[in-house]
């Protein structure tokens, strides 16, 4: 069952009769990029802003979800063997299918041409982008990206900063250039749209990662599912 179809109306096809105008608002699976940036085992120990393991885990939960919905996935960093260290190793796990670009010390990401062809090769206009620095390596080309015609995310959650002066100032710059701020959850929830899906049950697993509470509530529900049955 293809829940979404490449027609430009980001409408649920689960053999149900939508609302014609919802999604509208939403983020289209069908035409949407990750791109996940210099998430390098270095620069975590400056992050301030949030948990390293709570930035790990959403990052994992988004390249799960890119695998998942078939979304294309790039990765990047600016000098990978340098004191920033290695890209975390859960997305390329997650998301075998990524791909690496590496750069030439760009600081922005969209400053390599090879970089920005990849994305534009990709065919989709809309770029969810997370990374560490949010107000460095994210907000640079997300800017760049906005300017250049893309619809482009910034998922903050799955980013990190030296503190969260410096994040609350990079979120409120993305909101004057036209790039929308989100979440990880937010991110999972609008891609999934409706649970009349056959992959219900692996999108379940992802909101453990996002709200681990929910792992909580999915095991409470399954044994009063199975003392119900045994009565």
């Amino acid at each position: 069952m293809a829940i979404f179809e490449a027609d430009g109306k980001n409408a649920i096809h689960d053999g149900i009769e939508h609302e014609a105008s919802g999604g509208k608002g939403l983020l289209d699976p069908t035409d949407t990029a990750l791109l996940l940036l210099d998430h390098q085992a270095g620069l975590f120990q400056t992050v301030k802003d949030i948990s390293v393991a709570e930035l790990r885990a959403n990052t994992t939960m988004l390249a799960k979800l890119a695998a998942l919905a078939k979304l294309p996935v790039i990765t990047t960093a600016s000098e990978p063997n340098g004191p920033n260290g290695p890209l975390m190793p859960e997305i390329h796990e997650a998301a075998p299918h990524a791909v690496f670009v590496p750069r030439r010390g760009e600081v922005n990401a969209w400053d390599n041409k090879r970089f920005v062809q990849t994305v534009r090769e990709t065919g989709k206009r809309t770029l969810i982008m997370a990374g560490v620095w949010t107000s460095v390596c994210v907000m640079f080309p997300a800017l760049d990206a906005k300017a250049a015609g893309f619809k482009v995310y910034a998922v903050i959650d799955a980013s990190g900063d030296p503190s969260e002066m410096a994040s609350r100032v990079t979120v409120a710059r993305f909101a004057q250039a036209g790039v929308i701020p989100t979440s990880a959850n937010a991110v999972l929830c609008e891609v999934h749209r409706t649970w009349n899906r056959p992959d219900a049950a692996e999108l379940a697993r992802l909101y453990t990662m996002v709200a681990p509470n929910y792992a909580a509530l999915m095991e409470s529900y399954a044994k009063a599912q199975a003392v119900a049955k045994a009565q």
